[in-house]
């Protein structure tokens, strides 16, 4: 039977602190510190719920910087998390606040507590549930309809979830027509990107209607709002041979002392996005069994447009991905044929899309190619486009 916690001999806080992969001394004492500050302040509570993390943050905050606080709340949350699923405790307190506020991050719920007014930051925290409009149930069996079809159907549905949320937040008169809310909503925004979210948004309860009444006749598209929003989409940056040259030695010597494989696997990636033209969710989903090496080919799993294909590769590129498999290798990478193409040590082991993104954008901002801070500049997807053109 698992004990309760707090625990009178505080031997959970020992045992998840030893679990961690800590690399240091310092960083396992840090850890059991804040954990056994938090439970100080539990064992004067009945029952740990938000009073407790009120406290906790009270007390901490005489000794700590806001900013301090604020980042050992996540030690605080990854050790809630575990208790809950080893049913240390009956609920986990930010994830029941997380709940009622519907919000998935637990950092919003931590800077509501410890502002000065928590109640009323938290009830600013609120979102409105999906799909609890006066519409939300027609829209949710469709997107359940689509998906039991066999569609991912993933962009629409954010679509809907939005449409939703103005409906909940704004709602009209009763037995208010369709056309009149999708008026409403249009009326909001005149940016030609909101024209276009429009006409797609009517488009598919085009669908949804015709869908519950087959007689309802088609809907015409209009193609004019989406012509007005591709004046504005950033027109692609077709990268030079040189500056993907420096692009390819500064990833090659990136620096990073705790991972050093890195380097390297940034190095390859690189040189998949601009020689094969891979998309950052195709570098991420890559597993070491889909390079053959003795063909010269990559396997692309997944792809945009859910099709697979096999690409063939230039002799040089070969020879770089043979010598980054055995540097993956000597690194204690998995040697199972579906561990991922570019291997870390930490979580699953695989880079997600979003890893891909910062750390090659990182690249490009050290080459000058890209502002140190924002979005304006190049992206990692224009290799792609220079791939075409070079």
């Amino acid at each position: 039977m698992t004990a309760r916690w707090p625990d009178p001999d505080r031997a959970i806080i020992g045992r998840y602190v030893a679990s961690l992969d800590l690399r240091s001394t310092k960083s396992r004492a840090g850890y059991a510190q804040v954990l056994h500050g938090l439970q100080d302040v539990a064992e004067r509570y009945e029952a740990l719920d938000q009073e407790v993390l009120l406290a906790w943050l009270r007390e901490s905050a005489v000794r700590r910087a806001p900013s301090t606080l604020l980042h050992r709340t996540r030690i605080v949350d990854r050790f809630l998390e575990r208790l809950a699923e080893i049913g240390a405790i009956q609920r986990n307190p930010v994830a029941a606040l997380r709940d009622e506020c519907n919000i998935k991050q637990c950092m919003p719920i931590w800077r509501a507590l410890a502002s000065r007014n928590p109640e009323e930051a938290l009830a600013e925290l609120c979102q409105a549930r999906p799909f609890g409009s006066v519409l939300g149930e027609m829209m949710a069996e469709h997107v359940a309809m689509m998906r039991r079809r066999g569609y991912k159907y993933t962009s629409q549905p954010q679509l809907l979830l939005r449409f939703d949320r103005f409906l909940q937040l704004h709602p009209g008169p009763e037995a208010e027509p369709l056309s009149s809310m999708m008026d409403r909503w249009a009326a909001t925004n005149g940016t030609r990107h909101h024209a276009e979210e429009c006409e797609k948004l009517a488009r598919v309860f085009a669908k949804i209607l015709r869908h519950r009444d087959p007689s309802i006749p088609m809907r015409r598209p209009d193609p004019r709002p989406r012509k007005e929003a591709s004046k504005q989409w950033r027109t692609p940056h077709i990268y030079s041979p040189a500056d993907v040259r420096r692009m390819l030695e500064i990833a090659r010597n990136y620096p990073s002392p705790r991972a050093p494989l890195r380097p390297q696997s940034m190095y390859t990636m690189l040189l998949l996005a601009y020689c094969a033209g891979l998309r950052r969710g195709e570098l991420a989903r890559l597993d070491l069994g889909d390079v053959d090496l003795h063909a010269g080919s990559i396997t692309i799993r997944q792809t945009k447009f859910f099709k697979t294909r096999i690409l063939p590769l230039p002799g040089s590129v070969v020879v770089e991905l043979r010598a980054y498999i055995d540097a993956r290798r000597r690194a204690g990478g998995s040697q199972d044929a579906r561990s991922g193409l570019f291997w870390h040590e930490r979580g699953d082991g695989h880079y997600t899309p979003e890893m891909i993104t910062w750390l090659l954008s990182d690249v490009i901002r050290r080459a000058g190619l890209k502002p140190l801070r924002g979005k304006a500049g190049p992206r990692v997807h224009d290799l792609r486009h220079s791939m075409v053109v070079n």
